[in-house]
C-alpha cells in the first residue's frame, strides 16, 4: 500500500480504483503540514454526489473509531466496491497526537464545534481545526450522501453504547437515518439535542446527508465491543446504501430486537454539577430510573464533613451517561437520563 502526500486540490476522489493519501493541510507552527490519513475506493457504479464517508478521532482521545476504520482499510476489497467509500481513521491529527479532546497543541479548538459559518475562510477562523472543517465541506460533502462519525466519550463521560442522530424534518431522510443507526447493533439508539453550534453531524444533516454518530467507549481506552459495533455499522451502511457488494446480517441487540430508542433533547435530561467535586456513581449506565432517584454522589473533599450532594435523575428514563473521570468541574453534565421512546 503506497500512501501519497497531497494537498486537497490534488486528491482524486472520483476516478475508478483505490487511492491512499496523507491529506496535507499547512501547519501553523512548524514549517510543514498536518497529515490526515484518507483512503478512497471508487467502483464501477459510482454516482455523482453519492458515497459514504466515515470519520474517526473527531476528538483526539477517542479510539474505537480509529481502530475500527484502520481494520476496515485492510478488509475492503476494491472488487467489492460498487460506488464510493472514503475512510478517515484520524480526522483531527493535532488532537489525536496529543490525546486530547481539542486540538490542544495548536489552536485549542474542538473540531466538533468548528463547523460554523466562515470556518477556514474568514481570518478569525483560519487555524487548523477550522480548516479541517472547511476541507470536509469543500471536498467531501459534495461526494457523499452517507456520513458516519464515530465517537466514544473520551475522558468526558461513560455512555451506554449507542448510535445516535438528530431529529430532521424530512420524514424519508429521518427513516433512513434511524435504520442506518440500528445496524450498529448497540443496545441503545439515541436522538439528541441539536442546539450546540458547530457539530459535524449537524453540518452533514444540513446538507441532506444520512448522518449517524456513536458513543462506543470511554476513558481513553479501546472497548473491543465498541470496535465491533463500529466496524459492523460502517460496513452495513456501505452495503445497505449501495456502495459495497454483499449481504450482511444484524448483530447483537439489533438481531435480538431489543434495541431501545431514547431521547436526550431537553435540558431536564441533564444533571449539572453545582460545585467542583468528585463524582461517585451508585449504578452503571443502562438501568431505568425515576425522576428524583439518586444515581450518584458529588463529594467536596475540601469540606470533608459536608454530606455528599445527591445527583438525581431529572426525568423518568434510562441512565445514558455519567461523568467518567471522578474530578468534575462546576457546570459539567455529570448525569444524563434519556426518555425512553420505544
Amino acid at each position: 500500500m503506497s500512501r501519497v502526500i497531497a494537498r486537497p486540490a490534488l486528491l482524486d476522489l472520483d476516478s475508478p480504483g483505490r487511492r491512499d493519501y496523507w491529506v496535507a493541510l499547512e501547519h501553523d507552527s512548524i514549517w510543514g503540514d498536518h497529515l490526515i490519513p484518507l483512503s478512497v475506493w471508487v467502483g464501477p457504479e459510482v454516482r455523482s454526489g453519492e458515497g459514504l464517508v466515515s470519520f474517526g478521532s473527531n476528538h483526539g482521545n477517542e479510539y474505537e473509531g480509529p481502530c475500527a476504520l484502520k481494520g476496515l482499510l485492510h478488509e475492503i476489497r476494491l472488487e467489492d466496491v460498487r460506488g464510493r467509500i472514503i475512510l478517515i481513521p484520524v480526522i483531527n491529527p493535532s488532537a489525536f497526537r496529543a490525546g486530547t479532546r481539542e486540538s490542544t497543541p495548536d489552536d485549542g479548538v474542538n473540531l466538533n464545534r468548528a463547523f460554523v459559518d466562515g470556518a477556514g475562510v474568514t481570518p478569525a477562523l483560519h487555524s487548523i481545526t477550522h480548516r479541517i472543517a472547511a476541507f470536509v465541506r469543500q471536498y467531501l460533502w459534495p461526494r457523499v450522501h452517507v456520513v458516519i462519525d464515530v465517537h466514544s466519550g473520551g475522558e468526558v463521560a461513560r455512555f451506554s453504547p449507542n448510535s445516535s442522530f438528530h431529529r430532521v424534518d424530512d420524514p424519508i431522510l429521518a427513516a433512513k437515518i434511524e435504520e442506518t443507526a440500528r445496524w450498529f447493533g448497540t443496545p441503545t439508539i439515541i436522538t439528541y439535542q441539536n442546539s450546540t453550534p458547530g457539530l459535524l453531524p449537524s453540518d452533514a444533516e444540513n446538507h441532506g446527508k444520512i448522518t449517524v454518530g456513536t458513543e462506543l467507549g470511554w476513558g481513553k481506552s479501546v472497548n473491543p465491543e465498541g470496535v465491533r459495533y463500529a466496524r459492523h455499522g460502517i460496513r452495513a451502511a456501505a452495503i445497505n446504501h449501495g456502495q459495497l457488494k454483499g449481504t450482511i446480517e444484524p448483530i447483537a441487540y439489533h438481531r435480538a430486537g431489543t434495541q431501545r430508542k431514547v431521547e436526550m433533547i431537553d435540558r431536564d435530561c441533564f444533571t449539572v454539577a453545582p460545585f467542583d467535586g468528585h463524582y461517585e456513581p451508585l449504578m452503571e449506565c443502562g438501568p431505568d430510573v425515576k425522576k428524583g432517584e439518586v444515581v450518584g454522589l458529588l463529594h467536596d473533599f475540601d469540606h470533608i464533613d459536608m454530606p455528599p450532594w445527591p445527583v438525581r435523575a431529572g426525568v423518568d428514563g434510562m441512565v445514558l451517561a455519567q461523568a467518567w473521570v471522578a474530578p468534575v468541574q462546576r457546570g459539567q453534565h455529570i448525569l444524563v437520563v434519556g426518555r425512553v421512546v420505544s
